[in-house]
């Protein structure tokens, strides 16, 4: 009867935790083409800010003025997240890589800019700052697969179209970073951007790509996020750029650590918001403001661990001068 019971509490908490894990995972990405390509790019949590912003408001549209299904609804409003945030992260890009500002405050800007934008617009178009979606994009099982034994309760119930989707973009562009000749260039730019020059790379094309596709990924994990989790936009993301962030740095810059790392601060936070429905943690009867501090707790001391061994992309954060040798 307690295995029973511990598969059961095991089949509620997992696509939980991979819900979560999947926007960290894709975002984290997104920051590894970045910095992988030369430019830091912090300012994640305003991308997925207006990426949400953009993506919500097309959901709440398509919602009230058609009848398209739910979940192609859903897919218009990742790509239109992904493409605002292309385009908002095309700012950060002008400002590192063509007039080689300070790549640290350019992010911070569009970081301070990108709420006071959505929440401004959201009150001139809404009269409120939240944005409300009345559709249940959760797919509550796969046909056939939610019914392949201790798999399909975990991976094909209660999940999300954008998960899915996060899953194939992940394998894809880890793919392209490390199996392709543009994977290549990038890497390469983010390392010795000078002796890529002088094979006849292009660097600051290179570059644009990098911070392009990291707000492409970051805005569309805004989108995913709201889906997921808030079902409205209220002008935040609750601290889940900084949180990928921090998944890259403790993932090393690589997508299989980046993973391990998505995987251990998303169970870190499916944990303390849900610890009333765990038996053990309910019983230990501590402090809810405990469960609520462990996500940043987690980060914290995984950061203090990893800080000595990690090692990032040794030209990330210098713009590139081709005079400089």
């Amino acid at each position: 009867m307690s295995e029973l019971f511990n598969l059961d509490l095991l089949y509620f908490l997992f696509p939980l935790v991979i819900a979560s894990m999947v926007p960290l995972a894709v975002v984290a990405l997104g920051a590894l083409y970045s910095e992988r390509s030369g430019v830091i790019n912090i300012a994640l949590e305003g991308i997925m800010v207006m990426g949400g912003f953009t993506g919500v408001m097309t959901i709440r549209y398509l919602e009230q003025s058609t009848s398209m299904p739910l979940q192609w609804i859903a897919f218009i409003g990742l790509f239109i997240g992904a493409f605002s945030g292309m385009i908002f992260s095309f700012f950060h890009a002008y400002a590192s890589i063509h007039m080689k500002a300070n790549q640290i405050i350019s992010a911070t800007a569009l970081n301070l800019f990108a709420p006071a934008l959505a929440v401004f617009v959201a009150r001139t178009l809404y009269l409120t700052r939240r944005i409300v979606i009345s559709g249940n994009y959760r797919i509550t099982a796969v046909p056939v697969l939610s019914e392949i034994s201790f798999i399909g309760p975990m991976f094909f119930t209660r999940a999300y179209l954008s998960t899915y989707i996060g899953v194939v973009l992940f394998i894809v562009l880890t793919i392209i970073l490390y199996k392709t000749r543009l994977g290549l260039r990038i890497r390469s730019c983010g390392e010795n951007p000078h002796a890529a020059d002088a094979l006849g790379v292009n660097i600051y094309k290179i570059r644009y790509v990098g911070v392009l596709v990291s707000g492409a990924l970051a805005g569309m994990g805004g989108v995913v996020f709201v889906l997921s989790f808030a079902t409205r936009f209220d002008g935040t993301v609750i601290g889940f750029g900084f949180l990928a962030l921090a998944v890259l740095i403790f993932g090393q810059w690589h997508p299989g650590k980046i993973i391990l790392a998505a995987l251990f601060f998303a169970a870190v936070r499916v944990v303390s918001s849900t610890y009333s429905s765990i038996p053990y943690l309910r019983d230990a009867a501590l402090p809810a403001e405990i469960y609520r501090m462990l996500p940043y707790i987690a980060t914290l001391i995984a950061l203090a661990i990893v800080s000595k061994s990690s090692r990032a992309p040794r030209a990330a954060g210098e713009p590139y001068d081709a005079g400089k040798r």
